[in-house]
């Protein structure tokens, strides 16, 4: 089991990402627009700056639903390996069977 503390912050990142991410999409656009004066670009470059570095998405860590394990987790399913051998070993994946030779 994760640290509680890694947990907490990393579910706090998400939330200010989640809340962020129309406003950081709409300035990157500005930024990114060569049509645009340099000096337009670059107040918007600093309205990006301004914000919280939490609020990006690249700094929230990938964490198992179950255990928050931040190593090993499958993105599609969001738990780690552990906690997937764990269920299929418990039957409480279906079509999942534990491999024998």
């Amino acid at each position: 089991m994760a640290k509680q503390s890694a947990i907490n912050k990393n579910n706090k990142r998400i939330k200010l990402s989640d809340k962020f991410f129309k406003k950081r999409q709409d300035l990157k656009k500005i930024i990114m627009d060569k049509k645009l004066t340099l000096e337009e670009r670059f107040k918007a470059q600093q309205k990006l700056s301004k914000l919280p570095r939490n609020s990006s998405k690249i700094r929230v860590r990938n964490r198992c639903q179950i255990t928050g394990r931040p190593h090993g987790v499958y993105r599609k399913l969001k738990i780690s390996r552990i906690a997937l051998r764990q269920l299929g070993l418990e039957g409480k994946i279906p079509g999942m069977v534990k491999s024998s030779w």
